[in-house]
């Protein structure tokens, strides 16, 4: 431990006391959100990213020790291990190092390198080697072996071939060599498999690799990906390759790096034949394929890396969108021949009324439609309008725009806002266990759109309900990793779930299971409790649940909040294990807990050093002041609408030159995709997002951005739609057989938050005396 806690201490620039402390916690059962939060005083301020970084190392560390341990057991079990040896394993950084100086030692199956040593070829290929100016020939005769399939000196030849040929391809300096110039000199080459057509839409998909090239080492993410993808579907031929041309009869650039390191050098003597054949025959038969794999298992763990780092944070960034918050909302999740169901969710997120109308093809019921749905708004005071981004988006966008106009014409002065959000796994929660248990008398095909209306209100607590591999914001989520990307979308769900905070007694089982140190088991404990006894009037009743002790009381009470309860601390992130805290500065104060809460010019006068104590250390009291200043504040941003097009629905009404509005909908290194509401998002390139040089997308833009855009080119065949946030870009000729334009003017945004007025009373009584005038 010793030697994992300096490694990782060095690797993320801290103390060793810090780590210690770190893994002491975690080892002890604590969770990274409750360390970051409330434990700054052990790890000394180690912030979240630093300790989900240190829990990822020290899992890899531990199973490198435990794989060392192996190594060097059966290495000693073998009576192979020589001081040299333990050494060289002890002081091996990486799994890929152990395993290259393990890899003369492993079992393995009988080889032909291992029959020529059996049969006592050895002393001969060390002595050809050492001498190359005896004659092979002649010294082989003398180790003829008939009954071990050595019959002649060309058998015996092959034998010292194979033998030097395995010794050589064994040394772990040399594979480490040749490994490290192959990854900074060798190029990925990837070419259209014979036989394919390319005019396939499937194979089409990967047009860009047909004939492609590009250092190894440069490769981004999407591209390794990409290729390795069309590889497995048998679309492309992927190889390593080096940018020499072969010439017959002179050794490759590998074959004379394997020399230089041999000391050997062909000199015409009557055995440099010989060794010239053998260090051909180690690369092309014994190291070129196996590096060629390691080396794509390293670009693609790399890729894999960086495309699970960015579906992370893209999806960090859509857990964390803004709220609608206490608001009624409509939900539409569309449909053509199926219809559009409808569902209305209350300000606490309880269903109110569900329908389905039929606005589209066949039944084009658009009038009937409309009066089924202003009578919902009437009724129960819709303020917004959610509308799923899935097929017949647009029409029932419009749809939602008419049903606004004319409750507008109603009760002039009501404000509506429609907004449309991602239905991306909506589907998967309707058909879950999850869905089953909280709306269990609704139609599977409604939950959905009772999701896609909760999702607006509050896209966290809704989310969370959903495996985040179906939220749809990943690129080739299903070519990586699937543990690690299960591994680090949970990490960063349980991160954003304990940053806001989660409300006691609304939370859904769902929710209150990534709470720290709650479990699915304890969170229905919790919900049945709530149902059974009403709802918690302070942090303490926690304790009553059964199955809920004090470790995982000190875990979760923190990130658990209690609207008018009985203690106003228990709505902030304040630990009850720091309410002494408070009560020492309510004393110096001389005020009750309500006059202090929220008043920064009282609290700042106050110093920590003054109100620290050998339990409680001025970071942990600083941290108490600033929650105080702002009780139970929430770290999302305000909540913002955006309008599409009129008259844009389809990619055919797209023009280069178009001027735009659109969402973010996912990002990754390269560019951000944007929902223009035409049902095949555009992609702005990492070079289009500022006239300043952008390395990474997310340096300027989230999931979730509103943002102004402009239409490069359309590619109406692949279905691509290339865009700028630089108005002054260069715009591309319209495609063949494209729409012409109709005059589309740019869409505005709207900034300010939705209107919260109560507009059901209003809106009733519109509603009503249309009715009696029908």
């Amino acid at each position: 431990m010793d030697r994992i806690v300096a490694q990782i201490a060095a690797e993320l620039k801290v103390r060793p006391a810090q780590v210690q402390a770190a893994v002491d916690l975690l080892d002890g059962g604590a969770t990274v959100p409750f360390i970051a939060r409330y434990r700054k005083e052990a790890t000394d301020g180690l912030d979240d990213t630093q300790l989900r970084e240190l829990e990822v190392r020290l899992t890899y560390l531990r199973e490198l020790e435990d794989r060392r341990a192996a190594v060097i057991k059966s290495v000693d079990e073998q009576g192979k291990l020589t001081p040299e040896l333990r050494a060289a394993f002890e002081s091996a950084d990486t799994k890929q190092v152990l395993e290259d100086l393990y890899a003369p030692y492993k079992p393995k199956r009988r080889t032909k390198g291992m029959i020529a040593r059996e049969a006592g070829l050895q002393p001969l290929a060390d002595k050809l080697f050492a001498d190359p100016g005896l004659d092979p020939a002649t010294e082989a005769a003398a180790f003829l072996n008939p009954e071990a399939g050595f019959a002649d000196a060309f058998a015996v030849l092959d034998g010292v071939r194979d033998l030097l040929s395995e010794t050589w391809a064994e040394d772990a300096t040399l594979v480490g060599k040749l490994r490290e110039w192959l990854w900074a000199e060798g190029l990925l080459d990837s070419k259209l498999v014979a036989g394919q057509n390319e005019t396939d839409p499937e194979v089409a998909k990967f047009r860009d690799y047909f004939d492609y090239d590009e250092p190894l080492h440069k490769v981004p993410s999407h591209r390794a990906l990409a290729v390795f993808r069309g590889r497995t579907l048998g679309h492309l031929d992927a190889k390593l390759k080096l940018d020499e041309e072969a010439v017959p009869g002179k050794p490759t650039m590998a074959e004379m790096k394997i020399a230089a390191h041999l000391g050997w050098k062909n000199q015409d003597r009557p055995g440099d034949a010989l060794i010239k054949k053998t260090v051909a025959w180690t690369w092309k038969v014994k190291l070129s394929m196996s590096l060629e794999r390691d080396l794509f298992n390293r670009l693609r763990e790399a890729a894999e890396a960086t495309a699970i780092k960015v579906f992370a944070e893209n999806l960090r960034d859509l857990l964390l969108a803004a709220p609608a918050g206490r608001k009624v909302v409509m939900g539409l999740d569309p449909g053509i021949r199926t219809g559009v169901k409808v569902a209305v969710v209350g300000e606490t997120s309880q269903v109110l009324d569900t329908t389905t109308v039929y606005p589209h093809e066949p039944r084009r019921d658009w009038e009937g439609s409309l009066h089924t749905l202003a009578k919902l708004c009437a009724t129960h005071g819709v303020n917004l309008i959610a509308i799923g981004n899935g097929t017949a988006s647009r029409e029932t966008d419009k749809l939602a725009a008419d049903l606004i106009k004319r409750l507008q014409q109603l009760a002039p002065g009501v404000a509506i806002q429609k907004v449309v959000v991602s239905e991306a796994g909506a589907s998967v929660y309707s058909a879950s266990e999850a869905a089953s248990k909280e709306l269990p008398h609704l139609d599977v095909s409604l939950r959905g759109a009772v999701s896609i209306a909760r999702r607006l209100q509050d896209p966290l607590a809704e989310l969370v309900k959903i495996d985040p591999k179906s939220i749809g914001v990943g690129q080739y989520q299903h070519d990586v990793n699937q543990s690690e990307l299960a591994r680090s979308l949970d990490a960063v769900v349980e991160d954003c779930v304990n940053g806001v905070g989660v409300d006691l007694n609304t939370a859904s089982p769902s929710l209150l299971a990534r709470v720290s140190g709650l479990t699915q088991g304890l969170a229905g404990a919790i919900v049945r409790h709530r149902d059974a006894h009403g709802p918690f009037r302070n942090r303490q009743e926690l304790l009553k649940v059964t199955g809920l002790g004090p470790k995982t009381f000190e875990l979760a009470a923190g990130f658990l909040r209690i609207r008018d309860g009985d203690n106003p601390l228990d709505l902030s992130g304040v630990h009850p294990e720091t309410y002494p805290v408070v009560e020492k500065l309510l004393q110096q104060l001389k005020a009750p807990i309500t006059e202090v809460m929220g008043r920064s010019d009282v609290l700042r006068r106050l110093k920590p050093e003054a109100l620290a104590d050998e339990r409680f250390g001025a970071i942990t009291v600083r941290d108490v002041l600033t929650e105080l200043e702002k009780p139970g504040r929430d770290p999302r941003p305000d909540f913002k609408v955006a309008r599409f097009n009129d008259g844009v629905e389809d990619l055919k009404d797209l023009q280069p030159g178009m001027v735009l509005e659109g969402t973010v909908s996912n990002v990754a290194q390269f560019g951000a995709f944007v929902d223009l509401g035409v049902h095949q998002d555009g992609l702005i390139h990492v070079s289009q997002l500022s006239n300043k040089f952008v390395n990474d997308a997310r340096e300027v833009v989230k999931t979730g951005d509103i943002v102004r855009v402009k239409v490069l080119e359309v590619d109406l065949q692949r279905q691509r739609i290339s865009l700028s946030m630089k108005m002054d870009a260069p715009v591309e000729k319209r495609q063949p057989g494209a729409a012409p334009q109709r005059g589309v003017s740019s869409r505005t945004v709207g900034m300010t938050n939705a209107n919260n007025a109560p507009v059901g009373n209003a809106l009733a009584a519109a509603f009503a005396k249309a009715q009696t005038k029908r």
